[in-house]
């Protein structure tokens, strides 16, 4: 038990040491929220024992340098009188404020008998003021971009960002909400999407119509809208053609294959003999049986039948504006029909059991061509999804 304690003891104290040695080279690289968040979890425990002194002077160093650093910044911010400047003077009064408010369920903190002092501020007043100067220069700026003749989409989704901006510190500000509705359709691209179908093969009305209907892609491109029917009143700006140009089905197949198995089983039981043939008792005089073991063969039939069918294609956008192609993609699907069936000839105690499913299998119909051409159309929708998804429209601006 001694033993026990003692060494429970020592890995405390190189816990302890280790948990120091990593705050002090947070402080000494700059990193003072890592070292000050440490120092927390350390003290929300038994904060006054006399092995957390470390932590707590280590905390105090940290947490004053973190405010120095921040306020030092905030002053050369206001120095440089860029109105841009006041979305980060907010946060920082954010930083400095959320700081303290983590610390002060620690307080009070004391070493050998002495109070360490951590300095606290209402910050309130002033991150109000700095509030209110961001959402107006925010405001100005998103505005002015909004009105000017010369704004184009980029300028509009950069006047959303900032709007957003606004709305997230300031929310419900003046008519933000309104503006943002205005930034996103001004900013927005929309396409229309057409499929053209150059493979000499009759393409599946259900599969076209499954490919078009974008409500069930799930898409999360904040900047494009996408229709396959044209909408009255609304300026297209690309053109986003599917083009299939090959479609390869391959001829319908059954392959066989031929494995012969054999295995000793066990077949019930027999009489134990010795050399000479007589019958080999136990002690107490009874015949000794064992197991009666038999070599079974089977031949096994495994039929595979197989069909394939691979689809070809591209995604072109065409930009409207300059009449022009803007970008392609290619893409490509593939979808294999395989079903195994199989036949035996002999014992079947001889198969393996991964080999028994197969022969309560039998043949059945090849699926025909069109149907193995719409079942394609599952992998080209995630495909094009993809595209739409991650494709920017950015390079016209």
């Amino acid at each position: 038990m001694k033993k026990l304690l003692l060494f429970t003891l020592a890995l405390a104290i190189v816990w302890s040491c280790s948990t120091s040695r990593q705050m002090e080279k947070a402080v000494s690289i700059g990193n003072y929220d890592h070292a000050i968040n440490d120092a927390i979890g350390k003290l929300r425990v038994n904060k006054d024992k006399r092995g957390k002194s470390d932590i707590i002077l280590m905390l105090q160093e940290a947490y004053t340098k973190a405010n120095a650093r921040d306020l030092d910044n905030i002053n050369y911010l206001k120095q440089d009188k860029n109105p841009e400047n006041f979305i980060k003077i907010y946060d920082l009064y954010v930083s400095l404020d959320n700081r303290q408010e983590r610390v002060k369920p620690l307080l009070p903190l004391y070493v050998d008998g002495q109070e360490v002092r951590l300095d606290m501020k209402d910050y309130t007043s002033t991150m109000i003021a700095a509030k209110d100067k961001a959402s107006e220069v925010l405001y100005g700026n998103a505005t002015a971009l909004l009105k000017s003749k010369t704004s184009n989409k980029l300028d509009y989704r950069f006047a959303y960002d900032q709007l957003r901006d606004i709305e997230d510190i300031n929310p419900n500000y003046k008519d933000v909400r309104n503006l943002m509705e205005e930034a996103h359709q001004k900013g927005t691209d929309f396409v229309l999407v057409e499929m053209i179908n150059d493979t000499q093969k009759v393409i599946p009305q259900r599969l076209e119509d499954d490919l078009l209907n974008f409500s069930t892609y799930g898409l999360n491109n904040l900047w494009a809208v996408y229709h396959n029917n044209p909408v009255k009143d609304v300026n297209y700006n690309y053109n986003m053609r599917v083009n299939l140009r090959q479609i390869n089905t391959s001829p319908e197949q059954v392959k066989e294959r031929q494995i012969i198995k054999e295995k000793q089983i066990v077949d019930g039981k027999k009489l134990l003999l010795d050399e000479r043939g007589n019958q080999v008792k136990d002690s107490l005089g009874n015949a000794i049986e064992v197991d009666n073991l038999k070599t079974v063969r089977c031949e096994f039939y495994e039929f595979t039948q197989f069909k394939a069918v691979q689809v070809t294609g591209n995604v072109e956008y065409y930009n409207l504006n300059t009449k022009q192609l803007a970008d392609a993609f290619p893409v490509n699907s593939e979808f294999v029909f395989e079903h195994i069936y199989a036949d035996v000839r002999g014992d079947r105690r001889a198969l393996e059991t991964t080999l028994l499913p197969f022969l309560q299998q039998r043949a059945v119909p090849f699926p025909t061509e069109e149907q193995m051409i719409y079942d394609s159309g599952e992998n080209l929708k995630i495909q094009l999804k993809n595209i739409m998804n991650s494709y920017s429209l950015n390079e016209q601006y």
